[in-house]
């Protein structure tokens, strides 16, 4: 999740707060990716989640990485809670999971080049201390009660939020793991274009990623029990954004859209002050319980932003939020098959070809049967399987048109980097399939092996 933003002075009036979205837009040649992961650790021997502190423990491990790795210290009252490097930087998720969010980079291979060094630089920290990391959408075995909650003060007031909205949020805190993607968009009309697809497409990553089908030691039931999470959040700031596809979309009334979802805090001076439940429209009004006679400044609509879930959002740029963490090939598959859907334009309009017919019914009813079935989920005439051999084909398209070139001109392209998801729609099979067929085959129901097969 995020760290405090850095969004600008105090807000004189609202109009710049859509103003503040389009400050987004650039042009083609200054499109970058973003790519951020999450992953659990584990103590090698006890196979339970690390804490915060001791000499097992998420703690040691950025540590680690600071002195051997020459990442720079992110604290929060003293305590170490991130780092920062190169214009990336590594933070905790609430239970403990570590994320790499990556810097701006021009191609994929720079984006799985980043993965493979940072994976490399945790192996190296967590084998001298004892602790393994496993890419998963959630956490297999480990129960609520058993992970431990980091020390940062948002998480504390939206832990305490969580309890009052939707039935799962503390699990999404706790027990859940992504890989999303950050990408750019020319302009209003360009952002709407791709907020759509994004959307509307959002069920064909669950599908293809999905790779959570444990929880409390046994199946649950869903291929992406971290989607099924999100679907019983919090609907004030989760969801499918109906209104995206409407005519006039534009900033404006995705400014308007944030203004309606309840605050969490405002950050002052190094804290978190508590503003759960509150209006940030009463905010501009200075009219805010928190800090009453106080307006905020464009730093807090930025943080405010932050808070808000769907499965995709802008923010000044879009993020790409429906699929599983998972194996380190698709770590850099996911930023592949959204790059190649969103930055040539014959890709994004095909794309959009393939889901302009569709109403909002549709849409959500995908997005549940892609948590539940993964490739195998059906809807009316729709085969979740056929959408997402045509979507990588459309995808595979926009990479080879781009032809950013890798390893000095060797790989021409970036479309090998799909290679994992082509394998899933030949066979059928998800990791979480996979996952499945071992524990009722040569695991024999023991999902402890879960570890030793699939960690990084």
């Amino acid at each position: 999740m995020s760290i405090p933003q850095t969004g600008g002075g105090p807000i004189e009036n609202q109009s710049q707060l859509a103003e503040y979205l389009a400050a987004g837009c650039k042009p083609a040649a200054d499109w970058r990716i973003g790519t951020e992961h999450e992953k659990f650790g584990y103590c090698k021997d006890t196979l339970l989640p690390i804490p915060y502190e001791g000499k097992r423990s998420v703690l040691a491990v950025l540590e680690g990485l600071r002195d051997a790795h020459g990442w720079a210290p992110v604290e929060e009252d003293g305590k170490l809670i991130g780092l920062e490097k190169d214009g990336a930087n590594v933070s905790l998720e609430p239970g403990g999971q570590l994320e790499l969010s990556g810097a701006p980079l021009e191609n994929i291979h720079q984006t799985c080049n980043e993965v493979n060094i940072h994976l490399a630089e945790v192996e190296d920290v967590a084998d001298k201390v004892g602790v393994g990391f496993i890419g998963l959408g959630a956490a297999p075995i480990w129960t609520h009660d058993q992970m431990p909650m980091m020390p940062k003060g948002r998480y504390k007031l939206m832990d305490r939020y969580m309890q009052q909205v939707g039935t799962m949020g503390q699990t999404m805190m706790r027990r859940t793991c992504t890989v999303q993607v950050n990408l750019d968009f020319a302009s209003e009309a360009d952002m709407v274009q791709k907020l759509r697809v994004a959307l509307a497409l959002q069920p064909v990553a669950t599908a293809l990623f999905a790779n959570s089908p444990f929880l409390d030691g046994k199946p649950n039931g869903h291929k992406s029990w971290r989607a099924r999470v999100w679907r019983d959040l919090d609907p004030d700031r989760t969801g499918m954004l109906p209104f995206v596809f409407e005519d006039g979309f534009g900033f404006e009334a995705y400014a308007d859209y944030a203004l309606d979802v309840p605050m969490y805090f405002v950050y002052r001076d190094g804290r978190y002050i508590d503003a759960l439940g509150q209006s940030f429209r009463d905010f501009l009004c200075g009219e805010l319980p928190a800090l009453p006679g106080e307006k905020p400044t464009l730093s807090d609509w930025a943080d405010h932003l932050t808070t808000i879930f769907p499965e995709a959002r802008i923010k000044k740029f879009m993020e790409m939020r429906g699929a599983d963490g998972g194996p380190w090939r698709r770590l850099c598959a996911l930023p592949a098959f959204w790059v190649g859907l969103m930055y040539d334009q014959s890709a994004l309009d095909a794309a959009w070809d393939l889901a302009k017919g569709w109403d909002a019914e549709t849409r959500d009813a995908l997005r549940v049967a892609a948590s539940v079935d993964g490739l195998q989920a059906e809807v009316g005439e729709i085969r979740m399987e056929r959408l997402a051999r045509e979507v990588l084909d459309i995808s595979e398209a926009g990479l080879a048109a781009r032809a950013r070139s890798g390893s000095g001109g060797m790989i021409p392209d970036e479309t090998h980097f799909l290679g994992a998801l082509r394998e899933s729609v030949e066979t059928g099979k998800t990791p979480a399939d996979e996952l499945l067929e071992a524990y009722h085959g040569r695991w024999q129901g023991d999902l402890t092996r879960i570890y030793e097969e699939f960690s990084y």
